[in-house]
């Protein structure tokens, strides 16, 4: 959706709502986009920085299973030209599980979502050779460390008296595709494979097309 967002010149949120016909996919992805101040524009950002690090925003939506649980999250992100790193600064996530029965526990459950997610859409992957798995401890099998977690913000939309769905896993499947998108906000490039390394971002830098 972002790419034919893109292809159409139109900002990724405004595009998005053009096509919802469900109105609490329409909540939830207004929610997110007022959480985060989000301002109308296309992408790529035209005020990306003209320096080794540029910034940009991307934005998610989805329904869990196409069924249950509304999800929507903007990610902010730095990227380093130089080095390929990718850092995500802040992330502004909303949420629909129906009715909340213990509101504290899916402010938790999205924040812990958005937060693993992050570490696995950046550094984690599994290695292995012919014999064996190479991934046997934190330094071969890399995670987010604290000074490296962006801030999270959580709105929260309950439904009194609506069925009340799962808040474990829905937020975790937004976030790559919001990373993603910030990425080419910030670049102008595409990354479709995670984790979203150092190497990647290079060479997609380096590539033949942009946009």
């Amino acid at each position: 959706m972002d790419e034919l967002a893109a292809a159409a010149q139109a900002d990724p949120a405004e595009f998005r709502l053009r096509y919802l016909k469900d109105s609490r996919a329409i909540d939830v992805l207004q929610a997110a986009v007022k959480l985060a101040g989000w301002q109308a524009r296309p992408g790529p950002n035209p005020n990306a920085g003209n320096g080794p690090i540029v910034k940009g925003r991307g934005l998610a939506y989805l329904r869990y299973n196409n069924a249950i649980t509304y999800v929507a999250a903007v990610a902010e992100v730095e990227v380093n030209k130089d080095s390929g790193e990718i850092r995500v600064t802040r992330v502004c996530a909303s949420h629909d599980c129906g009715e909340m029965v213990n509101p504290d526990g899916v402010a938790n459950q999205v924040e812990g979502g958005v937060l693993q997610t992050v570490s696995r859409t950046l550094l984690e992957t599994v290695t292995w050779d012919r014999t064996s798995v190479k991934s046997i401890d934190w330094e071969t099998y890399p995670i987010m460390r604290f000074p490296e977690a962006p801030k999270v913000e959580i709105a929260l939309i309950d439904r009194p008296g609506a069925v009340a769905w799962g808040a474990g896993e829905p937020m975790a499947c937004a976030i790559p595709a919001a990373i993603a998108n910030a990425v080419f906000d910030a670049t102008g490039v595409r990354l479709r494979s995670i984790p979203l390394t150092p190497a990647k971002v290079k060479a997609a830098l380096a590539g033949p097309t942009r946009g």
